[in-house]
């Protein structure tokens, strides 16, 4: 259990720093409102999680109830899935803007804005699926707890992770802007993020 927990944090501390939509508006709002507007999206971001987690708990825990052959099937799908947004990944322009010309929101609009963004793309959803299943430890388990427990633990990571780039959204920004080869980097970061999780899913 410890061992896949660890395995699941680093996998999505990777997730949490490379770049994306949610963390670069994280990082939009910081540099126009501050800090606590960067905390306020974020917050607002991660709250929508919560219904992912209970979407996928208890739908998918009654999917491996039913058939370990359905079970794998998912988990083959959800690799293909991770090995398609690296494909995107790879074929995305590796120019990173930062729009920072946002405008201006109150820290209870950006929660709301975070809620929303993250409760209607459908391709949250999908993620949740394609990721999680591949990091339960006991199948034979309560999969619905541990579901939960993948879910508080991606949660928490994130937040602690995307408010840290909201903290420092001035030096990072800079660094994006600056730097040439920044893009190129974060974009192979991304393609290798991905494709791991997918082969540690699959083996």
């Amino acid at each position: 259990m410890l061992e896949t927990l660890l395995s699941f944090t680093i996998a999505t501390l990777a997730l949490a720093i490379s770049p994306g939509p949610d963390n670069i508006y994280v990082l939009t709002q910081s540099l126009v409102n501050g800090t606590k507007s960067g905390i306020a999206t974020t917050a607002g971001l991660i709250s929508g999680c919560i219904v992912h987690t209970t979407l996928l708990a208890f739908g998918v825990s009654a999917i491996i109830t039913a058939s370990e052959e359905i079970f794998y099937g998912i988990k083959v799908l959800g690799a293909c899935y991770l090995l398609y947004l690296a494909y995107k990944v790879y074929n995305s322009d590796e120019h990173i803007s930062l729009a920072e010309n946002a405008p201006k929101k109150s820290y209870a609009q950006l929660f709301k804005t975070g809620v929303i963004m993250n409760l209607v793309n459908p391709k949250v959803m999908i993620f949740f699926l394609a990721f999680f299943p591949g990091f339960l430890w006991d199948k034979e388990g309560n999969t619905v707890v541990q579901f939960y427990i993948l879910g508080i633990t991606f949660m928490l990571i994130s937040f602690i992770t995307f408010s840290v780039i909201a903290m420092a959204a001035g030096r990072i920004s800079t660094l994006l802007l600056e730097w040439k080869s920044m893009g190129f980097v974060l974009k192979w970061l991304q393609i290798l993020v991905f494709v791991g999780i997918a082969v540690f899913i699959l083996f």
